[in-house]
């Protein structure tokens, strides 16, 4: 399989069940802990629409970009998702994930986001609200 044809269908598909979308779910947290920018962007339509904080991308390659300097600011990230919700083609889920900044200060960030996806299981939009909370290493949960 080619890459153009490996990015035209992202399974688990639409509709989900509460299995297909936890897998779904699960797909993203291992993706995103590869801390890899370019993989992660895969998983996006090429047109996808993203709000993250106050943040508002549109396409891929913002994407992409978006995610080069995210990881370059919270070092030695590391992400938990859990499904919140889902529908025919729309996933919720809450999520933590801690990281340290240049300085080594660690923070545990909070969120939730909404994901709908195309026919094809790759995410057309996400909405993510995310709040930091300042930690000490001792604190941290996930290694």
């Amino acid at each position: 399989m080619t890459n153009t044809q490996s990015e035209q269908m992202r399974p688990p598909l639409p509709p989900f069940t509460r299995e297909t979308a936890a897998a779904k779910v699960q797909a993203a947290e291992d993706a995103w802990n590869s801390r890899d920018p370019e993989k992660v962007s895969l998983a996006y339509t090429p047109d996808t629409v993203w709000r993250n904080r106050s943040e508002f991308l549109k396409g891929r390659e913002e994407v992409r970009a978006f995610l080069e300097r995210k990881w370059v600011k919270e070092q030695q990230y590391r992400l938990k998702k859990t499904l919140w919700s889902y529908s025919d083609n729309r996933i919720s889920v809450k999520f933590f994930y801690e990281w340290r900044d240049e300085k080594g200060q660690w923070f545990r960030s909070y969120g939730n986001e909404q994901w709908e996806f195309a026919p094809n299981g790759l995410m057309r939009q996400r909405e993510a609200s995310i709040n930091d909370l300042p930690i000490t290493e001792q604190e941290r949960e996930l290694r």
